[in-house]
């Protein structure tokens, strides 16, 4: 991996993991499989990896443990197999945050992608109508901000080589699938072309809706230095993503948000 997130944290390929060094905390990973996310897909019988992608959430530098306990600030890591989920590229499930007791809003996210290429698909709302979609697509160093309340999932836009991503969460994170499980997935499905490239195919189970495609914004007023690791970022000054667990601090940010 030739970019640097900041702290010593190896991912591994095989099998799916990281690899923490002497500085650093960080927990046994948690597998996702095949199985546990087929509700939302487009083809529920596909087949694909076994393990689809794995998470180590709350990684960091040990010197800084409490002072994210004490910010209700988590960063998590997560890295995908190769390959692809029947006519799907490898992905997350859809879901919303769930709102933390602490702040009474579902947190925001930022995503850092550290390996591979990344969509980071997101809409308005989970209900009939989403509202705004969006297709973000990220390189290694780049940053995406999903805001608070939005559905989304994460994609990989390489099926030939893993993609590993990290990400700034609230500590008290926790997740929704109902309404997009109702739905039978997000209102946009990717789909891989015959020629490798990746299409997007609407979900007929909301109303009609237009995909943005795009790269991501910048991101300046979120305390996101350009070609700066966020962990990095946070290190010289660890307020600036007191947001993530204090959504309510960038309230006028959100109302106008674009990602």
């Amino acid at each position: 991996m030739k970019f640097n997130p900041g702290f010593d944290i190896e991912p591994l390929i095989d099998p799916l993991g990281f690899k923490y060094g002497s500085s650093c905390f960080g927990p046994k990973v948690e597998n996702r499989t095949l199985n546990s996310i087929r509700e939302s897909l487009m083809e529920q019988n596909c087949n694909g990896p076994e393990i689809v992608y794995s998470i180590a959430m709350d990684v960091g530098k040990l010197e800084h443990l409490q002072i994210l306990k004490e910010r209700m600030l988590l960063y998590g890591a997560v890295t995908y197999a190769a390959g692809r989920l029947g006519k799907e590229p490898i992905r997350s499930q859809g879901h919303i945050h769930r709102k933390s007791s602490h702040s009474g809003w579902s947190p925001p996210e930022i995503y850092e992608i550290w390996r591979g290429e990344a969509i980071i698909y997101m809409q308005e709302f989970a209900d009939d109508n989403p509202g705004k979609c969006f297709a973000v697509i990220a390189k290694e160093g780049d940053v995406v901000i999903v805001p608070p309340n939005w559905a989304h999932a994460t994609i990989s836009a390489d099926q030939y080589q893993p993609l590993t991503f990290g990400a700034w969460c609230d500590r008290e994170y926790g997740f929704e699938y109902d309404k997009v499980r109702a739905h039978k997935g997000l209102a946009w499905f990717p789909l891989i072309s015959e020629g490798g490239e990746i299409t997007w195919h609407a979900n007929s189970n909301y109303k009609g809706s237009e995909l943005i495609k795009k790269i991501p914004n910048d991101y300046s007023d979120f305390g996101i230095v350009k070609g700066e690791a966020v962990y990095k970022t946070f290190e010289k000054n660890p307020n600036t993503f007191q947001y993530v667990s204090k959504p309510y601090l960038k309230e006028n940010e959100w109302e106008k948000f674009i990602p």
